[in-house]
């Protein structure tokens, strides 16, 4: 059965003066946190943006394939510590997310360097996000400290 997850926007104002409170309505574990145009093309300042959202969905969800993945095999991560990093630009002249740049490090007792960056490799390509990202250049970077 397929899942559904909702979280919601309210925007008041211009998209130049005004501002948003993103709520997660699934799991109500966030609330109201701000989003305005100033904060998302310049300094945070306190405040989220989209791009920040995608790149918290992403190093999350890829944490879980990764870990998934090496559970598979029999070698289940002592620890895996991902982030992501969204790029957020103009293309052609319209606003547009380009890239998501994984990066992670973790200990995984019984694998070396080599099966770590392969089954990082495979996490990415399988990552739910990494696929509903697919006209984003996605790039991985791996550090197995085992």
């Amino acid at each position: 059965m397929a899942e559904v997850r909702t979280a919601r926007s309210v925007w008041t104002g211009s998209v130049t003066e005004g501002g948003g409170k993103v709520t997660a309505v699934t799991s109500g574990t966030f609330t109201d946190l701000d989003v305005t145009l100033p904060t998302r093309s310049g300094a945070a300042e306190g405040n989220t943006s989209p791009e920040e959202l995608i790149a918290a969905a992403h190093a999350s969800c890829y944490s879980m394939a990764l870990s998934a993945g090496l559970t598979r095999a029999g070698t289940p991560p002592d620890s895996l510590d991902v982030s992501a990093s969204v790029t957020f630009d103009m293309v052609d002249g319209a606003p547009t997310v380009t890239t998501s740049v994984l990066s992670v490090s973790g200990s995984v007792p019984g694998v070396t360097a080599d099966q770590f960056a392969e089954a990082a490799e495979t996490a990415k390509n399988g990552c739910p996000i990494s696929r509903a990202l697919a006209g984003v250049e996605i790039s991985l970077e791996s550090v197995s400290l085992a």
